[in-house]
């Protein structure tokens, strides 16, 4: 049965035994082993991040031994489920009489975890394709472009276009032209994790999807885009944390109000593959010739630019001051792009971030121990203070070398009370009034003070 595999990879939590029980499986492929391979493929399937089949409530069954388990049939049916071909009840019909023709061990175990792309095994994508890297079983790679640090780059010249970078969720839609039921569409994570609470921006550009490609049809990419299309962007909240709690929530969502802010797109076709050579001069283009449409759509917007030229003094001065009115209207930011640059699925300087930091010194009031690899060592300063007059507390665990976390762990007694001097973007304020700090990395003890 190809369930036992799952029952082997659960055996033990250890990474090296599952690393062992995938290498025996790809072994037993090579062999000619039904069960290692199907087992391989399903988890091809359950892992790729571009396959998704629409539906969450997958039912166990209870006692049925002896079935046909059926997987041609069962391959059928996602691919049915992958192409929106079954959707809705239909689906969840199609899956219940499937459910029914395979023994429970086989369906509970590995059939039904694969339709909700969720093994629970404990391995991940990384882990399968350091044992299956070059075979046919390789995970395919989740990427986008993104942005690296613009201090002290030699980059920093010629004409740019700066964006407000937002406080919020990056998301990839993919709009996904389909034959039988017409458009799907699909939030991504950067990645490559599904969002499932952000339906109502999907419905919105699913439903324009016709004009979206009528508006862009005279730019010189329009075609580009008929096959399906991925757009780039930000889903911004109220708050990021409270936008954060939301993002993956599977009940009791309350995300209505978040807006869907487009500062790219990407043919279907070439974001798989990893670039589009078109400039970004072209995409925006794009994206220009799509404001008719997407100013119909409540929660879709497009985010703003301008445009300055770095060479000269008068840009360089347009570039601070924009930069400082975007943190003073309460962004995070702004981000400086190439706009002769192809987009890229990788960190690249063609995409840059400037961003303001700031440091806080706070008294540390405990230690905790890490987790993981940390285990039997520091995992984080629990730090407060007052700075601003905003009481803060928060908990540091990065910025700390493995000497570090073995000495102060070692030594936790000596380290409370110590002030620690702790980096952030920003200092955020909670639901109760009470303040923490954004993305906090520990710099060093300020015994001085």
């Amino acid at each position: 049965m190809s369930a036992s595999w799952i029952n082997k990879l659960n055996e033990s939590d250890s990474r090296l035994h599952k690393e062992d029980v995938l290498a025996q499986a790809l072994e037993a492929s090579a062999l000619g082993s039904t069960n290692a391979i199907k087992f391989l493929t399903l988890t091809k399937v359950a892992y790729n991040p571009y396959v998704t089949f629409g539906v969450r409530k997958v039912p166990d069954t209870i006692g049925i031994t002896n079935a046909e388990n059926p997987w041609d049939d069962f391959d059928n049916l996602l691919c049915e489920l992958g192409s929106r071909g079954l959707t809705g009840n239909a689906a969840l019909e199609a899956i219940d009489r499937m459910s029914e023709r395979f023994d429970s061990e086989e369906w509970n175990t590995f059939c039904a975890p694969v339709i909700r792309r969720d093994l629970r095994a404990g391995i991940s994508e990384k882990t399968i394709n350091k044992i299956c890297k070059k075979t046919v079983y390789e995970i395919p790679t989740f990427g986008c472009q993104l942005a690296t640090n613009s201090e002290g780059r030699p980059e920093m010249k010629g004409t740019k276009r700066l964006e407000p970078k937002l406080d919020g969720v990056r998301v990839l839609m993919f709009v996904i032209p389909g034959a039988s039921e017409g458009i799907s569409t699909v939030c991504y994570s950067r990645n490559g994790k599904v969002f499932d609470n952000f339906g109502h921006i999907e419905e919105q550009v699913k439903n324009n999807f016709i004009s979206i490609l009528r508006a862009t049809r005279a730019t010189d990419q329009g075609r580009s885009l008929q096959e399906g299309f991925v757009l780039d962007g930000e889903v911004i909240g109220n708050t990021f944390q409270e936008l954060m709690r939301q993002a993956r929530r599977k009940t009791d969502v309350q995300a209505d109000d978040s807006v869907f802010n487009i500062f790219d797109i990407i043919p279907l076709q070439d974001f798989r593959k990893g670039h589009w050579n078109a400039q970004l001069r072209k995409r925006i283009a794009l994206l220009d010739a799509m404001r008719p449409v997407v100013d119909t759509m409540p929660n879709v917007e497009l985010l703003p630019h301008i445009m300055v030229d770095l060479d000269t003094a008068a840009g360089k001065d347009q570039l601070m001051r924009y930069a400082k009115d975007n943190v003073n209207a309460g962004f995070e930011g702004i981000m400086i792009k190439e706009l002769e640059a192809p987009y890229l699925c990788k960190r690249s300087t063609d995409w840059m971030k400037w961003k303001p930091t700031l440091t806080v010194d706070l008294e540390v009031v405990g230690v905790e121990e890490g987790t993981g690899r940390n285990l039997g060592r520091l995992g984080a300063l629990v730090c407060h203070g007052v700075d601003d007059g905003k009481e803060i507390t928060v908990n540091v665990g990065s910025g700390f070398s493995d000497t570090d976390r073995d000495d102060y762990w070692t030594n936790r007694n000596l380290v409370i009370g110590r002030t620690a001097e702790v980096l952030c973007d920003v200092i955020t304020q909670n639901q109760d009034g009470t303040y923490s700090l954004r993305f906090p990395r520990f710099v060093r003890f300020r015994d001085d003070k």
